[in-house]
């Protein structure tokens, strides 16, 4: 009973981190969100069935994405009567694109921490004030002591130098 409880657990973290992107690439293949949440459905079961398969330490998101591509290729079939439904090959070109964009998202997405992590702390209280949070470009001016273009003039610096410093990761392949 423990070791179940462990690997529901260790299910749940690599789930709950991978949801989004899951639901992300389903959507880039599936044509409604009420189908996305019947084939993610299905998905959610075959990954915890199949969770012991999985190895720790590689990547659960593409492990997720390989199995929901065979879980649309089926709700495909049970629904081969639209005539709105892609064929096959159309699918799988469609799959291995989204499967390139997810993983050059996620590089840019460590890439944009990473950078974000260079700033000085002003610059990362200054950015997660005015993006983060409920407040308005006006609130978060007073908040700071700048008058609300100040503050764009501010954020437009950081994004610019957030982008050069993406721009440079990505082109290097420097991740974390």
């Amino acid at each position: 009973m423990d070791q179940d409880h462990d690997n529901y657990g260790l299910f749940m973290f690599h789930y709950s981190s991978s949801l989004k992107s899951l639901r992300s690439f389903l959507r880039q293949l599936l044509p409604t969100w009420n189908d996305v949440d019947e084939v993610l459905q299905e998905t959610s079961m075959v990954l915890w069935k199949k969770f012991s398969d999985f190895e720790d330490g590689t990547n659960f998101t593409a492990w997720a994405c390989v199995i929901a591509r065979f879980e649309v290729l089926k709700y495909r079939r049970k629904k081969s009567r639209d005539r709105h439904i892609f064929s096959d090959k159309v699918l799988n070109l469609l799959a291995d694109e989204v499967t390139e964009q997810q993983e050059r998202l996620e590089a840019q997405r460590q890439a944009l921490d990473n950078c974000f992590q260079k700033l000085d702390s002003k610059q990362q209280d200054l950015t997660m004030a005015s993006y983060a949070t409920g407040n308005t470009i006006r609130e978060v001016a007073e908040e700071h002591g700048r008058t609300p273009g100040a503050l764009y003039k501010a954020l437009d610096r950081i994004r610019v130098r957030l982008m050069k410093c993406i721009t440079q990761k990505m082109r290097k392949g420097d991740l974390v």
